[in-house]
């Protein structure tokens, strides 16, 4: 199982990749309904990083999907 560092260094880094290579999707991003709990109730889980990273990899894989035809 990943680590929390190891899952925010990806999502760092795919983030980035989104902000440099797809700047027009990259301004939706903080509109993502999924995003990793940040209140006192709601601890952040290493479920909850994988989860999130899964759901950039697929906006930006559908992104990829319906501008490369």
């Amino acid at each position: 199982m990943k680590k929390i560092q190891k899952l925010t260094q990806e999502i760092n880094e795919l983030t980035v990749r989104i902000e440099h290579e797809y700047p027009e999707l990259y301004r939706y991003l903080d509109e993502n309904p999924i995003a990793i709990p940040v209140d006192d109730e709601a601890k952040p889980t290493i479920k909850s990083f994988a989860d999130y990273l899964e759901s950039l990899k697929s906006i930006l894989e559908k992104y990829m999907e319906s501008h490369n035809k």
